[in-house]
């Protein structure tokens, strides 16, 4: 946030909602106006604000507009725009971004977030609507008696919200459920907290032990460096402490705007393992397939992003679902998902390895609220089993093969440094065919649309070139991906291998990691750069 047309300010918001509304006219159908705008918006500095401009300059353009006044999760607005069949969403939020930044996240009249060609479109609409309009600025001042401004949804959405999660994805009747043992609960200085009583209330579960210091908004984030509790230990110490003094086994956070879901356990030792989104998303993905008929698999599906581990892949194939794989993020879940669920599927989950699942699709975007409820069932249902998620994900390895992971991030502030990098890996199209004394196998560039395995070498997958993407199969077995952030400075990797029978956890982890550290210091070259390691590393 700050001064100037490439920082998120009052004029900003106003030009990028304005472009918006004329977008969504030309493009919405002939009855977008009266379908209407969704706006909320989380704890941030300036969130309230620039979700008011952007109520005001739908208000100007002749939408209906359905404006939370008080703080919302990101799900509630994906939710809100199925819920009143709205031509268009907003939510101001930069998720679990640091202090000063700030964000806007559009989703279409399916209530999912948009994609080509609505992305280039709206920005193109944007340049044409750069002149703020006066009688948004007359709109704004009269927000709340505006005649396009509808009542507060807030309490509309929250009810109808609960009841469908409830009935999509509760399993357990709570007057026969076993003891739900002790979870403590984060909130990241976020907005969850209010929310996850009120699920967890609903679905009769008892309250959770919160972290008092981070359950209440703060746009400061003044207990941690970083809100996201991605960030493992750092970012989780004060809900350790916590459970600790209270003596509870388990750790569930979410991130600022509560569209991620963390997990911990505290193990026989009194160590505490931080699942991956990788091994919450397997865990999730099993608990979903135990309440799936056996005569519904084969119209059962489950979806993860590229990037993100094969395992429900490999349960697929054992099981007899139906697993899809997309370009990260979930956009591009949500709209795959709907696109499932018209040829006549039923998703029951979706994951990306960066904490964010969708249980259901009551919201066609991950959601933490609805995660901590089926976590916390999942785990009650485990825990009376005498079997703890760490035993639990040992099973699942021991019956679809263990799937080990490795992924991280480099800090990168200069554009033409990840520009370098990433031609290096290119090389003018003669891409690499060993790192350190490993042959590639195959290469995939979703930037250039490359793909050696194709008989056209032509990628599958979308191709985007405003961003980074290049993944290496190994003859090893590992798959390594490299791509840069679309929201924060940074050169991520991802990496997996499927483990073998009769081959020993230790030796696959080996050969994971060798793989890995050659292909940082081959390809990302982090001391040439001058890349930064993240603080919790």
């Amino acid at each position: 946030m700050g001064a100037g047309y490439a920082r998120m300010n009052e004029l900003t918001i106003l030009q990028t909602s304005q472009g918006l509304a004329d977008y969504v006219l030309q493009h919405g159908g002939a009855d977008a106006a009266e379908r209407g705008v969704v706006v909320g918006y989380d704890g941030r500095h300036g969130s309230e604000h620039f979700g008011r401009v952007t109520a005001a300059a739908f208000a100007a353009a002749g939408f209906r507009v359905r404006m939370f006044r008080s703080l919302v999760p990101t799900p509630f607005v994906a939710f809100a725009v199925r819920h009143f069949h709205a031509a268009v969403g907003v939510m101001v939020t930069a998720s679990h971004n640091p202090k000063d930044d700030n964000g806007y996240k559009v989703y279409w009249g399916n209530g999912c977030q948009i994609i080509p060609p609505h992305d280039a479109g709206i920005a193109a609409s944007i340049e044409k609507h750069l002149e703020p309009r006066h009688d948004v600025f007359h709109a704004l001042d009269r927000l709340e008696n505006h005649p396009n401004v509808e009542e507060d949804p807030t309490s509309e959405i929250a009810d109808t919200y609960m009841a469908q999660i409830k009935c999509g994805i509760q399993y357990q009747v709570p007057d026969d459920r076993p003891p739900v043992p002790k979870i403590v609960y984060s909130a990241m200085h976020g907005v969850g907290y209010r929310w996850i009583k009120r699920i967890f209330t609903e679905f009769g579960l008892p309250q959770p032990i919160p972290v008092k210091e981070q359950v209440e908004p703060n746009p400061d984030f003044p207990t941690v460096q970083y809100p996201n509790p991605e960030e493992g230990k750092g970012a989780l110490e004060l809900s350790f402490a916590t459970a600790e003094n209270a003596g509870a086994q388990y750790v569930l956070a979410n991130d600022p705007d509560a569209d991620r879901l963390a997990m911990a356990e505290r193990q026989e030792d009194g160590a505490w393992r931080i699942f991956t989104g990788n091994e919450i998303g397997a865990l999730l993905a099993d608990w979903q397939f135990r309440h799936v008929p056996a005569d519904e698999r084969k119209k059962t599906a489950m979806l993860c992003t590229t990037v993100s581990s094969k395992m429900i892949q490999s349960m697929a194939k054992k099981e007899g679902f139906r697993f899809e794989e997309t370009l990260t993020g979930f956009k591009w879940i949500g709209n795959r998902a709907l696109d499932l669920e018209r040829d006549g599927f039923k998703v029951v989950f979706a994951f990306e390895e960066a904490i964010g699942f969708m249980v259901g699709t009551t919201v066609l975007d991950k959601d933490g609220v609805s995660a901590a409820a089926a976590a916390t069932e999942m785990i009650t249902h485990h825990h009376a089993s005498g079997t703890t998620l760490s035993a639990m994900l040992g099973d699942i390895y021991a019956t679809y093969g263990p799937h080990l992971s490795r992924n991280h991030y480099f800090i990168c502030h200069s554009a033409e440094t990840i520009q370098e990098i990433f031609d290096g890996i290119r090389r003018n199209g003669n891409y690499p065919t060993k790192c350190g004394n490993v042959r590639i196998s195959n290469i995939r560039d979703l930037t250039t649309g490359f793909d050696s395995n194709q008989p056209d070498k032509k990628a599958v997958l979308p191709v985007s070139s405003s961003s980074h993407m290049v993944t290496f199969w190994f003859e090893n077995g590992v798959n390594l991906t490299i791509r840069t952030s679309g929201t924060e400075p940074k050169i991520k990797y991802y990496s997996e291998i499927q483990g073998t029978p009769g081959v020993s956890e230790e030796s696959t982890r080996a050969t994971l990691n060798s793989t890995v550290d050659a292909a940082i210091a081959e390809f990302l070259q982090p001391e040439k750069y001058h890349l930064q390691k993240p603080a919790s590393s």
